[in-house]
């Protein structure tokens, strides 16, 4: 049901949300409130699981904002195949915030052809691969896999790089505006950057794998004597070395066994947001023309990136076909359990899934068989690992869940699906 339809609330009803971003509605003439949408039948609501229901009401809520609601009259877009990433940034860039809200005409020149969806769809999916192409410097693969990119901390390499990272945050807005999908999949840390969320050394696993396990090892070490470290960084630019101080004077500081939990967050946040501070205002000033902030932060971070990128649709048996196992056996009960319950889910949860293990819904254009680990190819890999009264762990780094023997189906669903449908970090080592 394309929920965001369904028009008005009845009479005398609101939509609220909680203080963690849930939706509810306040029935004001019977003074109650409840978790269930009034305009939908109530049949609907039975058997669908709640994160569920959450994101869908997410989204009807987000769409019912008046600040989403399209204007009278027409965008036009013009661009030429051939040369679709200047000419969208000309024509996009000439434009007010208020044009770009209005219904979206987009036209390929020399082609026919009214835009009913299908062109705008294309003009999106083009552009993306374009925008995001590690060639014009403002993007790179992170050094994680090959498919997730983040913002280039040298793009001051091209002069009028900031104006391109705010042609990027107005397209990456006009696509959640115009609900219209982008084939860009950011490192997780850039969606929690959007909701302004702190990052934390988890999300350097999805930056650089090498630069999280030696911070990871310092925490788990006594580097006193060991490591000759300060409270500075070195950052390569544009071929010479400078060193950064992580805090006043931070050259100066040694890090030891009673500080190195403060340098690891500041290291964190230097080398994962601090670096790339100005393209990321830029392209957020972008985002937010089309999007307030306040709006956006009623998703989770693997919400946002399922807003802007969609959800693909995974198919069970080339995932199956290409998933290795470490001390289990594809014949061994728990893992038909496991495949059972994935053919079960819908594509949603089977998207939460695949964020949970590799840390993106993103399946590499050519299925399963080319997904990247940190250190090269790495296959979907499923561990026999933990207590059966434990949920599964992800190691995103490698691909890898790690799963208990479960005793019986039932529990093995309950643990899967709460690991999977439970706020980020949870269970994540």
């Amino acid at each position: 049901s394309n929920a965001s339809q369904l028009g008005p609330l009845p009479s005398g009803w609101e939509m609220r949300l909680t203080n963690t971003a849930r939706v509810y509605f306040v029935d004001h003439n019977t003074k109650t409130t409840t978790w269930d949408d009034p305009r939908l039948p109530s049949s609907l609501d039975q058997n669908v699981p709640q994160y569920k229901r959450d994101f869908r009401r997410k989204v009807i809520y987000f769409r019912s904002q008046p600040a989403l609601r399209i204007l009278p009259g027409q965008c036009h877009i013009k661009v030429r195949r051939k040369n679709i990433f200047e000419d969208a940034y000309q024509e996009i860039m000439r434009q007010t915030p208020e044009d770009l809200k209005k219904r979206l005409m987009i036209k390929f020149d020399g082609e026919e052809g009214l835009d009913y969806g299908g062109v705008s769809r294309e003009f999106f999916f083009l552009l993306s691969h374009e925008m995001f192409n590690p060639f014009y410097c403002l993007f790179e693969y992170s050094a994680y896999d090959n498919y997730t990119i983040q913002i280039n901390p040298n793009s001051g390499i091209n002069p009028e790089h900031l104006n391109y990272f705010k042609f990027i945050g107005r397209v990456v807005g006009l696509g959640v505006f115009h609900r219209r999908f982008l084939d860009a999949f950011f490192v997780g840390a850039l969606y929690k950057m959007m909701l302004r969320k702190k990052v934390v050394l988890q999300d350097m696993e999805g930056v650089d794998a090498e630069v999280y396990n030696s911070l990871n090892w310092m925490l788990e070490n006594s580097i006193d004597g060991v490591l000759d470290l300060t409270f500075s960084a070195d950052d390569e630019r544009f071929g010479e070395v400078v060193t950064v101080d992580l805090k006043p004077d931070g050259r100066n500081i040694e890090v030891t066994d009673g500080n190195k939990k403060e340098y690891v967050e500041l290291y964190t946040q230097w080398r994962i947001v601090d670096r790339v501070q100005e393209q990321f205002k830029a392209f957020m000033d972008g985002f937010n023309e089309l999007i307030p902030e306040d709006l956006v932060t009623v998703f989770d971070e693997r919400e946002l990136e399922l807003l802007i990128g969609g959800i693909a649709e995974i198919d069970i048996e080339d995932w199956k076909k290409h998933t290795d196992y470490r001390g289990y056996q594809e014949s061994d009960e728990v893992i038909q359990w496991f495949w059972k319950c994935v053919s079960e889910w819908d594509n949603e949860q089977r998207a939460r899934l695949l964020q949970f293990t590799t840390g993106t819904s993103r399946i590499p254009v050519n299925g399963f068989k080319d997904l990247q680990g940190s250190d090269g190819p790495r296959r979907f890999t499923i561990e026999k690992a933990g207590e059966v009264q434990q949920l599964p762990k992800s190691h995103t780094c490698f691909n890898r869940v790690d799963l208990p023997q479960y005793v019986d189906y039932d529990s093995m669903k309950q643990k899967l699906t709460l690991a999977v449908e439970e706020t980020i970090g949870f269970g994540q080592e």
